[in-house]
């Protein structure tokens, strides 16, 4: 069995954003020459996420309304986590609830995905270097 690993790094600008992986995820496969297999891809921060779904603008302001109706930023006062001297508490639980990591198949040298899904990475406390692995197993 082969394994490959590599780290995708991000600098969002802004504090909340959402962006479409799949393209990196995808030349990660290729660089592997693994043609059957798993494909792991996880945030490496306690305030990012990765999650599949599709690549639809109002699906992403949706998750965006929703995500801050369930842990609104402000006042930055509600969560305890913030007088640690953060103003992050809402981003560990944002990345709670869309999560950690995913795992899809991969068949024939392709992530073998349903017809809209996609690999997005999902960033609640942006504006610094952040990391995403990539770990691939198979033949």
């Amino acid at each position: 069995m082969k394994s490959y690993r590599k780290e995708l790094w991000f600098n969002v600008p802004t504090r909340r954003a959402f962006m479409n992986i799949t393209p990196e995820v995808d030349e990660c496969l290729r660089e592997s020459t693994i043609k059957e297999g798993l494909c792991l891809v996880n945030a490496m921060h306690i305030t990012a996420s990765v999650f599949i779904n599709d690549d639809e603008s109002g699906l992403h302001h949706d998750y965006e309304e929703w995500l801050e109706h369930l842990a609104p930023h402000e006042p930055i006062s509600r969560y305890r986590h913030n007088r640690t001297g953060e103003d992050n508490g809402d981003a560990h639980l944002k990345r709670q609830v869309m999560g950690r990591e995913v795992v899809a198949a991969v068949t024939g040298g392709k992530l073998d995905f349903g017809t809209w899904e996609q690999i997005f990475y999902g960033e609640f406390d942006g504006r610094r270097k952040k990391r995403v692995l990539v770990k691939i197993i198979g033949e």
